[in-house]
């Protein structure tokens, strides 16, 4: 089977891995987050018309935008990871590059590369797996029914970790007709391994990007573990005992039930879509000690740590370059647009998504920022009105913080969440910022180097 038609488009890590390549290739995304770049017309054309439909239908035309992209269970057996490796590889211009990273996906981390331009490697990528007869609601279920072809995909990739995730709160409509597999590498692939060494001279950085977030998960097999639930709107203590929230948030979607019934946790593991897994290490250091290069962990707990000190690096370097710095980009998941932030003067700040406690982290950096005259926002849609999502409204108070101008770029809040259209939407409206500049030559990698180094939100080692 070929990759590009196993890995999800829709998500984090492939998202990603388009908007660095592209940028690298000196491309914008036209439909942000999403791809083959041949299917964007008629994705656009489908999501726009999705939101002038009933709501069920809404939410049944976008469940089944990615049903299309999943593999038949039976076919699960047939991928390889060493195709895998060759496809995330195949995106980037073969060229030297004096630091490339590697390891966990993270939107602030795109722009640092794109501020570089380097190359980043994921760990971890999505394959989203058909099946049926399973309620969204039955994560117990979704394991059963799954399991054997989980254990199919290891025996033949014993270079891989399975991470099988379940989410019933933010991948609702998604989940009700697949099942998310995260692949982690273990070991470095001969295609990671051989980019790397035509990419990067003696005396390179290598930059192992090292998210040390945790999650509660049940082992089913020595290389395969099940998680229920992910970072988001819900806690942990949400997904693992209920609560009011959960309770009405299931009446409201007819599950009949209050609380989540799933395998019993028996441990913690590297949360399946952001966190890293350390056996990787190991090859990664050998391959460096070889090649003469330098090799550095960037750490941090949670994703959104390090979108604080990108935006703060980004405002450093526009102010050095003679510009403003006085717009603030805040995007949303896989919507973001390294090409166009770096176009119009935006300092970037990246949510790992649309909920509470991504906002309140939003207003934090705000509280200790120098205001911004500009302020946009993208809001990635996702068609459920999930626990902890902070509404239009909340996102409204947040903008009214900007001097002059605080607007939502490409979102319809009348039809949000399921604002389907705005994948192509918020494109075309950074296109039109008016005041753009001339395309940087890349950030020196010791001066972004120091500024990191400096930050109490990380932990270097190496």
């Amino acid at each position: 089977m070929r990759p590009a038609r196993a890995v999800a488009s829709f998500d984090s890590a492939s998202g990603m891995l388009r908007a660095l390549s592209r940028f690298l290739h000196g491309k914008d995304v036209p439909l942000i987050g999403q791809g083959p770049a041949a299917l964007e017309g008629v994705a656009s054309a489908v999501l726009g018309g999705a939101t002038r439909l009933p709501r069920a239908l809404q939410e049944k035309a976008y469940a089944l935008s990615g049903w299309a992209e999943a593999v038949p269970m039976r076919r699960v057996p047939e991928l390889r990871s060493a195709d895998l490796a060759r496809w995330v590889t195949g995106h980037y211009p073969r060229r030297p590059y004096p630091v490339a990273f590697i390891g966990s996906s993270n939107g602030a981390m795109i722009h640092l590369a794109a501020a570089l331009s380097a190359p980043w490697l994921p760990q971890t990528l999505l394959i989203p797996v058909r099946r049926h007869g399973v309620r969204p609601d039955d994560p117990q279920g979704d394991l059963a029914k799954t399991r054997a072809a989980g254990q199919a995909l290891l025996d033949a990739n014993p270079d891989l970790v399975l991470h099988h995730m379940h989410d019933a709160n933010q991948d609702r409509l998604m989940i009700a007709g697949m099942t998310y597999f995260r692949i982690k590498w273990r070991r470095l692939a001969a295609a990671y391994r051989a980019f790397l060494e035509s990419s990067l001279p003696p005396g390179a950085t290598l930059v192992v990007v090292d998210c040390a977030l945790r999650w509660p998960t049940t082992t089913v097999s020595e290389r395969h573990v099940f998680q229920h639930g992910a970072l988001g709107g819900a806690t942990r203590q949400e997904y693992e005992h209920g609560g009011p929230r959960v309770a009405d948030y299931l009446a409201r979607y007819g599950a009949g039930r209050s609380r989540w019934e799933y395998p019993p946790a028996d441990g913690e593991s590297p949360e399946a879509e952001w966190g890293f897994r350390p056996e990787l290490l190991a090859d990664l250091e050998e391959l460096a000690e070889r090649n003469r290069w330098r090799l550095v962990r960037l750490r941090f707990g949670e994703p959104e740590d390090l979108s604080p000190v990108v935006a703060d690096l980004y405002r450093s370097w526009y102010r050095r370059r003679g510009l403003p710095g006085d717009r603030l980009l805040v995007e949303s998941f896989l919507l973001m647009e390294p090409w166009w932030a770096l176009r119009s003067g935006s300092v970037p700040y990246w949510m790992v998504f649309n909920t509470e406690q991504s906002l309140a982290h939003v207003q934090d950096y705000l509280d200790r920022a120098e205001a911004f005259d500009e302020i946009r926002l993208v809001l990635f849609s996702h068609g459920v009105d999930s626990v902890g999502l902070s509404s239009a409204d909340d996102w409204r108070k947040m903008l009214a913080r900007a001097r002059k101008l605080g607007v939502f770029t490409g979102v319809d809040t009348r039809a949000y969440p399921r604002d389907f259209a705005s994948l192509a939407r918020a494109h075309r409206e950074l296109a039109r910022i008016r005041t753009t500049y001339p395309m940087p030559r890349p950030l020196e990698w010791p001066v972004a180097e120091e500024f990191l180094t400096g930050r109490d939100e990380l932990e270097w080692r190496g």
